[in-house]
């Protein structure tokens, strides 16, 4: 698999508004190329509500500053980090196991 996809990766950084409310926002970490794949969707029922859970795999070169609470941005489609797993056998790649965030 080709690493054909360029991928956002990005951290929370804290803001203030004029008030002093912390806003929520993100800045960029780096820019790379990666694999995206969309292995399972669960259905599930929430509060009488259906709501889609949509799992991705997302595999990038191996970086060391990368962690879960980040985010991956492609094409504004948003993935949460839940966890980073690197490729132990040769630290080439990391794979980044996301919700998509709809």
């Amino acid at each position: 698999m080709a690493l054909t996809r360029r991928v956002d990766l990005q951290q929370r950084s804290g803001t203030q508004d004029a008030l002093g409310q912390p806003i929520e926002s993100w800045s960029n970490v780096a820019t790379v190329w990666a694999d995206i794949l969309h292995p399972s969707g669960v259905e599930q029922i929430k509060a009488g509500a259906d709501m889609s859970i949509v799992k991705a795999s997302i595999r990038v070169n191996y970086r060391a500053n990368l962690n879960a609470g980040m985010r991956a941005v492609h094409n504004g489609k948003v993935y949460d980090i839940e966890a980073v797993l690197p490729d132990e056998t040769d630290r080439q790649y990391m794979f980044l196991v996301c919700e998509v965030v709809e």
